[in-house]
């Protein structure tokens, strides 16, 4: 027992000179921050519903008369491309959820939109907002490192397979 005391103290003791010898060590930098820039973008999205966006779960309301059904989340995975067209160039994908929370088919989304050709290759954006005709960018990566904006889209077709949105990003990153 008295062995056991004596050591404890003795642990105690090197520890306070430990603590009381070490120094922390900082160097401080002056902040220079890059210049911001700004990026326009403009892209569509095509999604084939059932294939490239699944319905994760959905709330079991029976009282429902929406189109969309309350409280339904969604997962996507949607190619983006340069055109309209179904043949176009494939420039990246948006990957992400949604959920589907108002009775007027009102949602909220996490979605990134990533780029994998052209000068944005392995970049992408991020966007967490409501969905209402102007999306939030909170984020990014690669060359939209700290990106911010607004992401304007045009629904251009929205049938039971098949939905078209033309996106306009107006993006401010470093």
């Amino acid at each position: 027992m008295k062995g056991t005391l004596m050591l404890s103290w003795i642990l105690i003791i090197c520890l306070s000179q430990v603590a009381v010898q070490s120094q922390y060590y900082s160097d401080t930098l002056p902040y220079r921050p890059r210049p911001p820039k700004v990026t326009n973008l403009h892209f569509f999205m095509h999604e084939l519903t059932g294939v490239t966006a699944v319905v994760l779960t959905q709330a079991n309301i029976t009282s429902n008369n929406s189109s969309v059904p309350f409280a339904t989340l969604v997962a996507v995975n949607d190619p983006l491309r340069t055109g309209p067209e179904p043949d176009s160039e494939v420039i990246g994908n948006v990957q992400g959820i949604s959920l589907l929370a108002g009775s007027n088919a009102s949602s909220t989304q996490y979605i990134e939109f990533g780029f994998n050709t052209g000068k944005f290759n392995g970049s992408s954006l991020s966007v967490f907002s409501r969905g209402e005709p102007g999306l939030a960018v909170v984020g990014g990566r690669g060359r939209f490192m700290m990106a911010t904006g607004t992401a304007l889209f045009n629904p251009i077709l929205i049938n039971a397979t098949n939905v078209i949105i033309e996106f306009n990003f107006t993006v401010v990153h470093y």
